[in-house]
C-alpha cells in the first residue's frame, strides 16, 4: 500500500525500505499460533542491531503461557491485548552489559533499536506487534519482575505482544517534511 505520492518511484519496489513504511501496529489478533521457528527468525533481527561498544545488553523472555500473557496483560494499563497475542517478548537489559559513566544510559537506545527490529522482523513475515511500555515506570517494573520471576540484574524495558493481525490495517502517514531541517533549525 502506498501511503505518500513523495516516496520516490525507484524505492516504492524496494521490500525492506517499504516494509518500514507500511509497519503499523497491531493491537488486536487472529486465534492461530505463532511458530517458535516464527520467533526464532524474529529474536535473529532484535540481536542484529546495532548497539554501543557491542555490548549486547539485552535478554529476550518470550512468553506463550496463555495464564503468563493474562497476567501481564492485567499487570500493565497500556498491554491489555497481550491475553490475545499468540505470544509476547518482554525485551529487558541485563545490566552486567551496562556501560558506565556517562554512557550509562545508552542500554536504553540499544534495547530500542533490537525493539524496533523485533516489530519490523514480525510485519515482514506476516505477523503484527505493538510496543508497550514497562521501563522506566516503578508500578510496571515490578509486577513484571514478579510475574516473570526476573532476578535484579534484568531491567524489563518493554513488552511486544505478537500475532496474526485480526484485520488489515492501513499504514498511517506520518511524513511531515515542516520537521525537516537542512544544516541548521
Amino acid at each position: 500500500m502506498e501511503i505518500n505520492d513523495e516516496i520516490p518511484a525507484e524505492y516504492r519496489n524496494n521490500a525492506a525500505y517499504m516494509n518500514i513504511i507500511n509497519r503499523v501496529s497491531v493491537r488486536l489478533y487472529a486465534d492461530k499460533p505463532v511458530t517458535s521457528a516464527q520467533v526464532s527468525a524474529i529474536l535473529h533481527a532484535a540481536m542484529s542491531a546495532p548497539t554501543g561498544v557491542n555490548r549486547q545488553p539485552w535478554e529476550f523472555i518470550v512468553v506463550d503461557e496463555p495464564e503468563l500473557l493474562k497476567q501481564l496483560a492485567d499487570a500493565l494499563p497500556y498491554a491489555k491485548m497481550t491475553a490475545h497475542a499468540s505470544v509476547a517478548i518482554v525485551v529487558c537489559g541485563n545490566k552486567g552489559r551496562f556501560l558506565e559513566g556517562v554512557d550509562s544510559n545508552l542500554w536504553e537506545q540499544d534495547l530500542s533499536a533490537a525493539s524496533e527490529n523485533i516489530l519490523l522482523a514480525a510485519h515482514a513475515i506476516g505477523l503484527g506487534g505493538v510496543w508497550t511500555c514497562i521501563y522506566p515506570h516503578d508500578e510496571r517494573i515490578a509486577p513484571v519482575r514478579t510475574i516473570l520471576n526476573l532476578p535484579e540484574n534484568l531491567v524489563p524495558f518493554n513488552l511486544l505482544p505478537i500475532g496474526y493481525p485480526e484485520k488489515q490495517h492501513a499504514p498511517m502517514n506520518k511524513w511531515h517534511p515542516e520537521r525537516v531541517h537542512q544544516n541548521r533549525l
